[in-house]
């Protein structure tokens, strides 16, 4: 008797959607990937966060603001060169 897993992975297969498998350097490539943005996202932090305790208390939500806005723009484009990576496969 199969598995619910086993039922719904042929399922999967059966429509077209099976699992990708990727090389080892697509693999390297999607770390590169990560370490790149990681670095990146760590500077954008330090920076914004050093420009905050610095600020005036009523200029500290808007530098803090443009930091979320600078990572969240960051971790889109990293997950848009993953994404192409995957497409790949």
């Amino acid at each position: 008797m199969k598995s619910a897993y086993e039922i719904a992975m042929e399922r999967l297969a059966q429509a077209g959607g099976g699992t990708k498998k990727l090389s080892e350097e697509q693999r390297a490539r999607i770390a590169d990937i990560e370490k790149r943005y990681e670095a990146r996202i760590a500077e954008t932090r330090v920076s914004h966060e050093g420009q905050a305790a610095a600020a005036a208390p009523e200029e500290r939500a808007e530098i803090l603001a443009r930091m979320a806005e600078g990572i969240r723009n960051l971790e889109e484009t990293r997950d848009r060169e993953k994404n192409a990576v995957w497409e790949e496969a």
